[in-house]
């Protein structure tokens, strides 16, 4: 909290001035200060001083001694309350606006002085609360002008403050007792209570969070308000602030503000750590002592008042901003914001009434607030200035919509929420996913003017978009829901909610009555609809007409205006309403009837007056006259009979009109004899009775006659009616006349009128029956006199009238009651003959039921026919449906199908499909069209199923197909077709789908069969290159190069230039395969673009191409070839256009078009003439036309090419000619080059000779010293160079010290010195020479030893030997020790080799071979050697393919401990069954290591169980592991399981296994059995026997997990229908479930009763954890919970007798919980067994009729599968 002085209200005086009161008004405007002069100032809410007044003494003629001891406004802000020390308080009027009257309303006189005032919010302004010196707090009543003690106490009134909420207070007392009151509207029972004992006088006492109670000792003390507990206090010093006088919160209670000596201390309440902190204080200098502090209402000022009379306000805030340029928040506290809109100064509080901190604020629409908080919600508006706050809990994403000015609405994940402004609770709240303001509308009528029928507040919205929903807000109760049939796209509510419009998407408008529950329509085409604002008038367009219904209750009355273009809105403004219609150019407003609509309103306020007058006004037309009309009637229910008498006037219906004239002057006359107000004239009863003969309502005037006694009248009314019955029932109920006599004259008179029925149900009633069947039957009524016959059993008629009656019944074609007749006859008379008869009549009035009853009573074999003939009718009728279970009962199988079908109950025929023979051509053909209904509506799953049935696989998979699910079609197919059927179907299908052109899908089917050629060649015939090359490079991606030059090449010769350059520009050489890319003319792709647009003569685009991918150098080729092409004048322009004259010379001497490089170097740049000489020259020479190039190289001036031309052809010669002639300085380079040719050529004679004539004998020395001809170098040295002779006998001493091993080796070598070969050899390594040529003298130093140095031999085969290996050459080492002779270390060198595996797989095969090969021609354990230590190496490779196909029997162990079980299986299926199975059964038991317990099925099912006892232990605890889960839905291949554990058991008890293992076994066998068998008994239609068997799985909980067992038990039951049982055991499991929810289950918390008749175990394991799924365990017990409150629910178990002990068990119980007789489990339904029989192959027992049913389905015995047949004798 901050605070900052904003303004001096009042100067301090120079003495003391002592301001005794001051306080705010609840509505922030006005402000009322108390001085020392007894004056009353009052100022506006910015401080401006507006008025003043003073105060009165209790005696006006006496002194003014007095003091004004407090002040305090009323709630309403409208009143002030003064305390005055002279014993009285006074309630002065004020009003609310500034200038009113000024008035002493209250006056509350006491005996002593009054000491301090406060005034709660309870009662409105009812009640003020003052305290008075004796101790005495009392209250005064303003209504009553009196006042009463509320509390007493013996300590002298302080203080005292109302609670924040208004309904407490607190009161000081100069004893330092604190005393609390609660109203009877806190919640609290009223009265008062010490609350505790401040340590001194309490002079300043407030009530906010906390209490605070301040003093003279200069200590703060805050209390609980609850418990008088002492919270916190602050001490302070007391020569720095002197006293405290006065303290005060702030309206949210979180900050508190205690005035000392010049300073306000502050304190501020930290709501996270529930703790007061003291906050910096406000130091005032000169501001002495502070006697009064008052708090604006809404938090944002402080005033301060202080000793000397001065007035100070404060500005309040914790923070403050503005928002969006427009609206200023200021935070006065935590839960408490000021929003002021800066444009109007407008403000409105928000304020938290739970005390919640607010965190956010937005405006919307400039007009609407929203803030939350941590658990609330606040939304106001700021136009109404009506704040809500509601609880809370979003989710952060909530949207606002404001469109409502009464709501706000809060869309929040689904969720609809309503908050009215003004009220704290949500209105209502409703889930819909349409969250459009057009599509929702809301309706709020709560005005106090309203009656309470009337006070609505009505909601409509989508639950879909095809049903409405009107649901009232205020009981939650849905009022209606309207189902469409087109989606709805507009709805809006009337103005008082009795009726709704709603638009479609088809633009037809309908018209909802809400009370009647009727929808009309009004346009089958409309494009704009709006109820005019504040009526319930309907304006709507329909194309080129406006429509307006001014009275909807008559929606058939409606007045239209043609109109030109489209309604935009309706204006209702200064009494007239206009609609505005868009015209195109400008807009055109269309006036509406006023009074028309105004009578509506007047309708709906029941003002039938001003409705009369309006309608009056108005000349007659259809749409009044309906508007008279309904005015009629609803002032005939009120009793407005002139009215109602004007209305039939205005219609023209003047006898209704007289009537209600007469009827008016009855009740004058009434009201004249009894003398009662005119009101109650209408009441008399003869005025009641006329009114309900004028509505027609004859009865209820009868009552009312009656009521009062009048029967004649009564009778009289009856009479006048014609209506003779009514008046004779009248007159025998009150016995009032002669009712015989009035009878024999009504007979009469019914025979003079031919009234034969009236008169035959008169002699009907008299109970003469013959004259009633005679009177009938002249009246045409035979149905009649039948029903006489048949009631009242008359036997006596002749036969003559029994034909007579059954002649008319059939002429009238009531063949029904002529059957009915024959029956009844029949039974009477017992005349067998009239039951056939009644048949007859019944089949020919289709009365099939009947005939079928009779049938089955009297003839029961001629029922089938009847059946058949109903299901035929029915057929007939179109009754499809109805007709199936006829056929049935007819077994007329194929019909029912047929019917089922043709009805669409799918379900049904394919029920009755099952139980047929399956192989039926008729029965497949109806499965294809079962299969075709599923897959048009999107079922692919059940139609692939009766497509399978239907034998139709193809189908299935084309129906996959063309719903592109590939994978399913893929599926399907390689399950139930063979390869190739697969490939030609879907080769089929796929050229099926390219001639619809869906080629992607296509695609998909070639892919499926790996045909991706077929789907390459589809997109090429089919032109779509850019996916043809897709596959290519996808499946092709050597051929993709070839298809791009392909593509381009056809696009070429298309002409399709463009696309073919896209794909030449793709092509690459290296992409290319290698036959294609050594064809001749193959180049780079954008090469073969530009020689395409050369070839088109298109030499623009060849440029752009080759300047794009060949770059300039390219460009310019181009360029110079279209010169080339052009010639003359006209290339050399091009080329000059292009810059490119010396590019185009230099590309033709490239092309070696010489003869065009002189004529374009001639014309357009002679200085290029000689290089073109040289270019020419350079091509003969090349050519090997060397004369003519001699010539070409003189004329570009480079005779020294001519001369090395020829010095490189050796032509010495022609090169010394044309060096004499052209190059003199030549002569010496050609002799040289000739003396080193004869030197290579070793013609020494000849080198010596030119080298010495071109003056070079160094040159020569150099060359016999290189060549070790040190002798010959000394000759020449010594003729021509001796001082040389030095140097060369130097270098003939160095040449051998220098050399390197290798070098000296050779050297050696070749100078025939083996022993110093050999020495050298040994010391060459890979640093001196590279390996090659270092293994070629290892070799060649072997061979020496070998040869020449056998002595060496075995140094050499150590040493060489090593270094070859080390290196890695094996096969060479090993090489030479073959030849050595040592085949045993060739083999290990090879065996080593073969190791090597970083040589490849190829050379360590190769090194194997060798191996091999060597160690066979050696011997059989050598052999041996090899193939273990290869063996062994690939096993440390991992190489477990090479392993499978070398050694077999390696390979599957091998697989087998790497735990590749996958390969391992395989191979072992390739062996025998032992294998297989015992391969199988490691696999289990790994998985059940891994404890992957469901794996092992699959494994089971494919390969079975081995019958070994090692895997005993892995099979049991495989079992035990599958227990949690195990499904009863077919899911699992559970019968595999159960053969595999039936087996082992029957293997186990032949090995003698212990007994306990025995048992288990069979537990978790009888388990699997139970799982197994549901599904099959639920597939084969037996669902009790697939029931019981789950049910009691529950008996075997603790092997299956408790929570699963009674869950799938339970649930087993309530599918069955077996309610009680169902129940029973879902409550154990959610029983168990709460146990599973704790920290340690305890099974001794279950509650055990409702098994104690049964076998269910008690003392089983709990899981900790659950092993039902958190949703389906939470639908169970939402099931649970329903069915709880179920009056009819049992809630136990079913039980039977025990045979022994007699006493009841569960039905269910194998063992008597009693006498503990044990019987057999039933092996087909897991029941007790009592009239058993036994397989004859397993002997396992069974109940005989369970037995027989199941074996007459599946012909096998359901634990062993040995074929069975049913047994009538019980075992």
């Amino acid at each position: 909290m901050q605070l900052r002085h904003v303004k001096n209200l009042q100067p301090a005086q120079p003495n003391v001035a002592r301001i005794t009161a001051a306080c705010w008004s609840p509505n922030n405007k006005r402000l009322a200060i108390a001085d020392h002069y007894r004056f009353v100032h009052l100022f506006d809410e910015n401080g401006e001083k507006r008025d003043r007044f003073s105060t009165k003494p209790i005696d006006s003629r006496g002194p003014k001694t007095y003091m004004v001891r407090g002040m305090v406004f009323s709630p309403d802000s409208a009143k002030l309350a003064i305390a005055q020390s002279d014993n009285v308080v006074f309630v002065y009027k004020l009003g609310l606006d500034w200038g009113e009257k000024k008035s002493i309303c209250n006056k509350f006189v006491q005996n002593c002085a009054v000491t301090c005032v406060c005034w709660p919010h309870v009662r409105g302004n009812e009640l003020l609360v003052f305290g008075v010196a004796d101790g005495k707090v009392r209250i005064g009543t303003l209504t009553t002008n009196k006042c009463r003690n509320l509390y007493n106490t013996d300590s002298y009134v302080v203080s005292i403050a109302a609670s924040q909420d208004g309904m407490g207070l607190i009161s000081g007392h100069a004893d330092g007792s604190i005393h609390r009151y609660y109203f009877e509207e806190a919640g609290q029972l009223a009265g008062s209570a010490k609350l505790c004992v401040n340590p001194c006088v309490p002079q300043g006492l407030s009530w906010g969070e906390s209490v605070a109670a301040v003093g003279n000792d200069c200590k703060v003390h805050f209390y609980d308000p609850r418990t008088g507990a002492a919270q916190q206090t602050f001490a302070f010093e007391v020569n720095d602030d002197r006293e405290f006088v006065t303290c005060a919160f702030n309206p949210s209670g979180h900050s508190l503000v205690v005035g000392a000596f010049d300073k306000l201390r502050l304190f501020n309440y930290n709501m996270k750590q529930n703790k007061w902190e003291e906050g910096q204080h406000k130091f005032f200098e000169n501001l002495y002592s502070s006697t009064c502090m008052s708090w604006k209402h809404d938090g944002s000022r402080l005033v301060v008042a202080s000793l000397c009379g001065a007035v100070d306000m404060y500005d309040a805030c914790i923070r403050r901003y503005i928002y969006k340029g427009k609206f200023e928040f200021t935070y006065v506290s935590h839960s408490q914001v000021i929003v002021k809109r800066l444009s109007t100064g407008t403000r409105i509080v928000l304020k938290s009434q739970f005390g919640c901190e607010i965190v956010k604020v937005h405006v919307y629409r400039d007009l609407y607030l929203v803030s939350h908080s941590p658990t609330t919600l606040l939304v106001g508006d700021l136009g109404s200035c009506k704040v809500s706050e509601v609880p809370w809990n979003g989710s952060g994403q909530e949207q606002f919509v404001f469109d409502n000015p009464q709501v706000c609405m809060v869309f929040n994940v689904g969720e609809l929420s309503l908050i009215e402004y003004g009220r704290n609770e949500i209105l209502g709240s409703c889930r819909t996913e349409h969250m459009q303001s057009h599509l929702i509308s809301v309706r709020v009528n709560d005005s106090p003017d309203l009656d309470d029928d009337k006070r609505q507040k009505i909601i409509s919205y989508l639950v879909d978009r095809q049903t409405i929903c009107i649901l009232d807000l205020v009981t939650g109760i849905r009022i209606a829901t309207i189902q469409h049939t087109s989606k709805i796209d507009w709805l809006e509510l009337s103005k008082r909610a009795t009726k709704l419009l709603f638009k479609d998407k088809q633009k037809q408008l309908y018209l909802y009555d809400i009370a009647q529950q009727t929808k009309a329509t009004l346009l089958n085409y409309c494009t704009f609809v709006s109820w005019v604002p504040n009526s319930d008038v309907v304006v709507a367009q329909n194309r080129g007409d406006l429509c307006v219904w001014y009275f909807i209750d008559t929606p058939d009355c409606v007045a239209i205006v043609p109109i030109k273009g489209d309604v935009e809105d309706i204006e209702r403004s200064d009494g007239k309403t206009e609609v505005i219609v868009d015209e195109g150019i400008h807009t055109v407003a269309y006036g509406l009837d006023e009074s028309l609509i105004e009578f509506g309103t007047a309708m709906e306020d029941n003002d039938f007056e001003k409705a009369c007058e309006l309608l009056e006004q108005i000349t007659i037309t259809p749409e009044t006259e309906a508007m008279w009309q309904n005015l009629s009637q609803l002032a005939l229910q009120d009793r407005k009979l002139h009215i109602a008498e004007r209305c039939f006037a205005a219609l023209g219906d003047m006898s209704k009109a007289r009537a209600l004239n007469r009827i008016g002057e009855l009740a004058q006359r009434a009201m004249g004899e009894d003398k009662v107000m005119s009101a109650e004239g209408y009441q008399h009863y003869s005025v009641r009775a006329q009114l309900e003969i004028l509505n027609k309502n004859f009865k209820a005037a009868e009552g009312i006659y009656l009521e009062r006694g009048q029967t004649k009248e009564a009778i009289e009314l009856w009479e006048d009616l014609f209506r003779f019955d009514e008046a004779i029932a009248v007159c025998e109920a009150k016995q009032s006349g002669d009712a015989q006599k009035m009878r024999k004259k009504y007979y009469e008179w019914l025979m003079e009128t031919r009234q034969q029925d009236k008169a035959a149900e008169l002699r009907e009633r008299e109970g003469k029956w013959s004259d009633a069947i005679n009177l009938y039957l002249q009246a045409g009524l035979p149905a009649r006199a039948a029903h006489i016959v048949n009631t009242h059993q008359v036997d006596n008629l002749s036969q003559q009238q029994q034909e007579a009656i059954a002649t008319a019944l059939f002429r009238a074609q009531m063949y029904d009651k002529a059957g009915d007749f024959f029956e009844k006859l029949a039974t009477l008379t017992s005349r067998q003959e009239l039951n056939n008869r009644a048949i007859d009549a019944y089949k020919r009035g289709h009365c099939y039921r009947r005939a079928v009853e009779l049938s089955r009573r009297a003839f029961p074999a001629y029922t089938v026919s009847l059946e058949e003939d109903w299901g035929d009718w029915l057929c007939a009728q179109k009754q499809v449906d109805a007709a199936i279970n006829h056929y049935m009962e007819a077994h007329q199988h194929m019909k029912a199908i047929r019917a089922a079908l043709n009805s669409r109950q799918w379900t049904k025929a394919v029920q009755i499909l099952d139980q047929q023979e399956q192989n039926d051509p008729t029965v497949l053909k109806y499965y294809q069209t079962v299969a075709s209904h599923y897959e048009e509506n999107h079922q692919f799953t059940e139609a692939e199923k009766y497509y399978l049935k239907a034998q139709l696989p193809k189908d299935a998979v084309a129906m996959y197909t063309r719903n592109n699910m590939w994978e399913a079609a893929h599926k399907v197919a390689k399950v139930h077709m063979s390869d190739q059927q697969i490939s030609d179907l879907y080769v089929n299908q796929a050229r099926q789908l390219e001639l619809q052109g869906k080629f992607k899908d296509a695609e998909q089917l070639y892919r499926k069969i790996q045909e991706p050629d077929l789907a390459i060649h589809m997109y090429k015939k089919a032109k779509k290159y850019d996916d043809m090359i897709r596959l290519v490079g996808q499946y092709r991606a050597g051929l993709l190069g070839k298809t791009y030059l392909t593509l381009a090449q056809h696009l070429e010769k298309e002409g399709n230039f463009k696309q073919a350059e896209t794909y030449y520009v793709q092509v690459k050489v290296e992409n290319l395969a290698g036959e294609s890319a050594s064809q001749e003319g193959v180049q780079e792709g954008w090469k073969a673009a530009v020689n395409m647009y050369r070839q088109a003569k298109l030499w623009e685009d060849a440029i752009r191409v080759a300047k794009t991918h060949g770059g300039t150098g390219a460009s310019r080729n181009v360029v110079i070839a279209w010169a080339l092409e052009l010639g003359g004048e006209q290339g050399s322009k091009l080329l000059m256009k292009f810059g490119a004259v010396e590019q185009a010379i230099e590309y033709c001497n490239n092309r070696f078009l010489f003869d065009t490089a002189f004529d374009l170097a001639q014309k357009a740049m002679p200085s290029m003439i000689p290089q073109v000489h040289l270019k020419h020259a350079l091509y003969l020479e090349d050519e090997g036309q060397f004369k003519e190039a001699e010539e070409e190289f003189i004329k570009a001036n480079k005779p020294k090419e001519a001369i090395e031309m020829y010095i490189h052809t050796h032509m010495w010669p022609d090169a010394m000619r044309v060096a004499s002639a052209y190059e003199q300085n030549a002569i010496p380079d050609v002799l040289i080059a000739e003396a080193k040719f004869a030197f290579e050529r070793r013609d020494y004679e000849h080198a010596e000779q030119f080298f010495i004539e071109a003056n070079e004998p160094k040159m020569l020395i150099n060359l016999f010293k290189e060549a070790g001809m040190f002798s010959d170098a000394k000759r020449i040295a010594q003729t021509h160079a001796p001082h040389l002779l030095a140097q060369i006998e130097l270098d003939e001493g160095q040449k051998h010290k220098d050399k390197s091993p290798a070098q000296a080796a050779k050297y050696f070598d070749e100078s025939g010195d083996y022993a110093r070969a050999v020495e050298e050899y040994f010391k060459v390594t890979t640093d001196h020479v590279p390996q090659d040529t270092a293994v070629e003298m290892w070799v060649r130093c072997f061979h020496l030893c070998l040869n020449h140095q056998r002595d060496n031999l075995p140094i050499a085969k150590k040493v060489l030997i090593e270094k070859l290996m080390s290196i890695n050459k094996f096969e060479q080492a090993a090489q030479l020790l073959e030849e050595m002779e040592d085949y045993r270390a060739a083999v290990r060198v090879y065996v080593k080799g073969g190791s090597h595996t970083s040589m490849g797989k190829a050379h360590t095969n190769m090194m194997w071979k060798k191996a091999l090969d060597l160690a066979s021609n050696v011997s059989s354990d050598l052999e041996n050697y090899v193939q273990e230590e290869r063996l062994q190496s690939m096993k440390t490779a991992g190489e477990g393919t090479g392993i499978e196909q070398l050694y077999p029997e390696a390979g599957l162990d091998f697989y087998i401990e790497n735990g590749n079980w996958d390969k391992a299986i395989v191979l072992a299926r390739k062996r025998d069954e032992e294998t297989r199975t015992e391969v199988a059964a490691r696999w289990v038991e790994s998985l059940v290591n891994e404890g992957r317990f469901e794996e092992c099925l699959e494994i089971i099912s494919k390969d079975g169980m081995s019958m070994d006892f090692r895997f005993y232990t892995s099979y049991a605890s495989m079992a035990k592991g599958m227990m949690p889960y195990l499904k009863a839905d077919g899911s699992q291949d559970l019968l595999s399981l159960k053969n595999g554990l039936y087996n082992l058991l029957e293997q186990m008890k032949k090995t003698g296994q212990p007994r306990e293992d025995l048992q288990i076994m069979e537990k978790y066998l009888w388990v699997v059995h139970r799982y197994a068998m549901a599904h099959v008994m639920k597939q084969d239609g037996l669902t009790e026997y697939a029931a019981k068997l789950m049910v009691s799985v529950c008996r075997y909980a603790g092997i299956v997990p408790a929570d699963k067992a009674f869950y799938d038990a339970g649930m087993a039951a309530k599918e069955a229908g077996w309610t009680n049982t169902g129940f029973v055991l879902l409550s154990r499991f959610l029983d168990i479930s709460e146990q599973q929810e704790e920290d340690d289950p305890n099974i001794n918390q279950l509650e055990n009763a409702d098994f104690v008749e049964s076998d269910v175990p008690f003392d089983f394991e709990i899981p900790k954890e659950p092993w039902v799924a958190a949703e389906p365990a939470e639908q169970a017990r939402q099931w649970v919970l329903s069915m709880s409150v179920d009056t009819k629910l049992a809630q136990t178990l079913a039980t039977v007798k025990c045979q022994k002990c007699q006493a009841p068990n569960w039905e269910g119980s194998t063992r008597c919980h009693q006498c503990w007789d044990e019987l057999p489990e039933c092996v087909v339904t897991g029941f007790p067994a009592a009239r058993r029989i036994s397989c004859k192959n397993c002997s396992m027992p069974a109940l005989k009729e369970d037995w027989n049913r199941f074996i007459s389905k599946k012909r096998s015995c359901p634990w062993c599968y040995s074929q069975q047949s049913t047994i009538f004798n019980e075992s």
